[in-house]
């Protein structure tokens, strides 16, 4: 709780500034207060097996509001910051609460929370101090992946094995220093906390420190190097300490085009684990790679990395692969696609089943296509194979085949009023019986803004 005290005041002594320049202007205008209300058919809350599956009617009400140091569009309302000003600080807040009604289960009925913050303060011309914090209330069985590279819709690997309501947030205060053109020293950090009362799912917290440097030697040669050191927190599970250190070079052939070779390297070092019996396995991954980056016009680019991994416990097999990470991008005034397909490992920490590292390869994608000056729609879809050798259920390595498609649609009738439809369907294919699932989903949005 004192930690929680000095986090409010931080960010008050932080916000006061931006709040008062606002003020000074005409609050109002930098204020957007909404509503949205929400129906929606889910045929599988629990995500469970077809015989044990249950479906219901779910509506939400949220009230919200919008904070921004930045102007609003006279023709949308929309808050607009422009790309190359020079703003010495800003402030983008968007908070809301829902209130959750489900037509058959009440017992489920709960108050959800979603909120997000990014604000800066400019010291001096090179150095600058930002905040970012996420926190979201929910009861998904599967949640959405908060990290801030995470690609629209992407959702963790770890599910809850019943809806209950869980508290996510991420705080993350960072300072960056540019000492050139593109020069930049920068240290992060981020606290990761994961609450949720159940007897089958477990707390955990993460503390994570973050330095990195990126330097250009020239107009064509540069590095980029940093190092993370975490601390993982779990209420039952093991506790652990990770290090992770990359290093990057990178030539530039020109403006558009640059070639780069990695390396990456992490620990993970286990405490005693304080209720299972089996205590868990260090590990070491190393991967070297080699990619290039490439901007076919100003509006579509792409970048495509490969190498190897090898997964090296303490005890037990070295777990190897390739590993790839391919992403192509294209944000034009009308169509906007975004294609990625990555493979290799990935790690499952701080999440509902803790899952720990895992073998892991995923494809998605998603176009949105601006039908009318009003109205957009967007098809999307992705496909995931995830293998976790450091867990055991019923004497078997679990292994997940998740895929999903889904489209929608969004028109705003007029200036304050948006209507949207989503329609998706997600399955899993798995070797342990209860985490095969098929769910099908229906969402009618109807959100008024001011």
């Amino acid at each position: 709780m004192n930690r929680m005290k000095w986090l409010v005041f931080g960010l008050f002594l932080m916000l006061f500034p931006a709040f008062v320049h606002a003020w000074s202007e005409d609050i109002f205008l930098h204020f957007q207060p909404y509503i949205t209300i929400e129906e929606e058919y889910n045929s599988n809350l629990d995500l469970t097996p077809n015989p044990l599956k249950r479906g219901d009617f779910i509506t939400t009400v949220s009230p919200g509001f919008k904070f921004s140091t930045a102007p609003r569009s006279p023709v949308t309302g929309e808050f607009r910051r422009t790309p190359t000003a020079e703003e010495r600080f800003g402030v983008d807040l968007d908070f809301r609460a829902g209130f959750v009604f489900y037509a058959k289960e009440h017992d489920e009925n709960y108050i959800s929370l979603n909120g997000t913050l990014n604000a800066w303060y400019t010291f001096t011309r090179n150095l600058t101090f930002r905040v970012r914090d996420y926190l979201i209330r929910s009861d998904e069985i599967r949640e959405e992946d908060y990290s801030a590279t995470a690609l629209p819709g992407q959702s963790l690997l770890s599910r809850t094995s019943i809806r209950e309501p869980y508290y996510r947030n991420v705080f993350e205060p960072s300072v960056e220093y540019r000492f050139g053109r593109e020069n930049i020293i920068a240290l992060n950090y981020r606290n990761n906390i994961y609450d949720i009362k159940s007897e089958t799912v477990e707390d955990s917290m993460e503390n994570y420190i973050n330095p990195r440097l990126t330097y250009w030697f020239n107009i064509r040669h540069g590095i980029y190097l940093e190092y993370g050191f975490t601390l993982g927190d779990f209420e039952d599970s093991a506790d652990w300490v990770g290090h992770m250190g990359t290093g990057r070079y990178t030539y530039r052939f020109n403006p558009k085009t640059s070639i780069f070779g990695e390396y990456t390297q992490l620990w993970r070092n286990f405490d005693n684990p304080r209720i299972s019996e089996e205590p868990s396995v260090d590990y070491v991954v190393y991967r070297p790679s080699i990619g290039i980056e490439h901007a076919f016009s100003p509006t579509l680019s792409a970048r495509v990395q490969g190498g190897y991994y090898m997964a090296d416990p303490h005890r037990g097999s070295t777990v190897d692969g390739p590993f790839f990470d391919i992403l192509l991008t294209q944000r034009a005034q009308r169509t906007t696609y975004t294609l990625s397909l990555q493979g290799g490992y990935a790690e499952d920490f701080f999440s509902s089943e803790n899952l720990g590292f895992a073998q892991y390869y995923r494809a998605t994608g998603r176009i949105t296509y601006q039908l009318l000056q009003r109205m957009t729609v967007g098809l999307f879809g992705s496909y995931e194979w995830a293998k976790y050798p450091g867990t055991v259920i019923e004497d078997k390595i679990p292994k997940d085949q998740i895929w999903g498609v889904g489209c929608e649609a969004s028109y705003q009738v007029i200036r304050w009023l948006t209507v949207s439809l989503r329609g998706s369907h997600r399955e899993n294919r798995s070797n342990i019986w209860d985490r095969d699932y098929s769910e099908y989903r229906g969402i009618l949005r109807i959100t008024a803004t001011y």
